[in-house]
């Protein structure tokens, strides 16, 4: 990898790794709320939801923000979501996800966290160090229960909702994200959230050859980006972000 690249995504992650960054992103949301269950409950559920139309799933997850008033932990963990997302209504709630697919997974959730404490607690639980290992171990989690529609059934895909949450919480002296699992995730593990958007830039850049969004093209970006970024190789998310954003001037 030549030098004038490293310093162009350097220079770009510089830029935009920014409190500003959170104006309409997902990751906004995390931080309307107080307190680490909160932050991490709504960060996940956040994640879930992202996909698809940045303008309604933004509207979907302010829903979530509203409903639970903020305590989104205490809202699932008491069971106080069916108050809204009732099971067995087949309406509509966001795209691919009724209300009662909402509700299921939101049950699966909150049997989770009765379980174990929180999402975190659960991962410490199976001894899930390193970002793999955890995204396998959500994975499972949930398919397990049966919402594989909303958490993806295996790590054959890239799992690019789960990579970005697990991202929100292990990197940390980030404006964005939270660090709240740094104690026994190593961002080093990390894994870029991939999309068709991303493997494309990453194909223009010569970081990649493949053109299929997998988990095992996204752990050979996150290698390719730990040649610019030792010990944090998703801040190359930022700058991925941020050549987007100039080459579509």
């Amino acid at each position: 990898m030549d030098q004038e690249l490293k310093d162009l995504l350097i220079a770009y992650a510089e830029q935009y790794e920014t409190a500003a960054f959170l104006d309409g992103d997902p990751s906004w949301f995390m931080h309307q709320v107080t307190g680490a269950d909160n932050q991490e409950a709504m960060a996940f559920i956040a994640s879930c939801l992202s996909y698809g139309s940045r303008k309604q799933f933004m509207q979907k997850i302010q829903l979530i923000l509203d409903w639970s008033g903020g305590d989104t932990y205490d809202w699932v963990r008491s069971g106080a979501f069916e108050q809204h997302i009732a099971p067995g209504d087949k309406h509509c709630f966001y795209r691919l996800y009724t209300y009662d697919t909402m509700n299921r997974f939101l049950r699966a959730y909150r049997k989770l966290i009765l379980a174990h404490g929180s999402l975190g607690g659960y991962l410490r639980h199976n001894n899930s160090h390193d970002a793999l290992p955890a995204i396998e171990a959500i994975c499972r989690y949930f398919s397990s229960e049966g919402i594989s529609v909303v958490i993806p059934k295996d790590t054959q895909s890239a799992c690019k909702r789960v990579c970005m949450f697990i991202r929100w919480m292990v990197r940390y002296d980030s404006p964005v994200d939270l660090g709240l699992w740094k104690d026994f995730i190593h961002r080093r593990s990390l894994i870029i959230p991939m999309d068709t958007h991303v493997l494309q830039q990453s194909v223009r850049l010569g970081l990649l050859s493949s053109k299929t969004a997998t988990m095992t093209t996204a752990r050979r970006l996150s290698e390719a980006l730990s040649e610019i970024f030792p010990d944090d190789p998703t801040k190359g998310d930022f700058a991925l972000f941020g050549y987007g954003v100039n080459t579509q001037k």
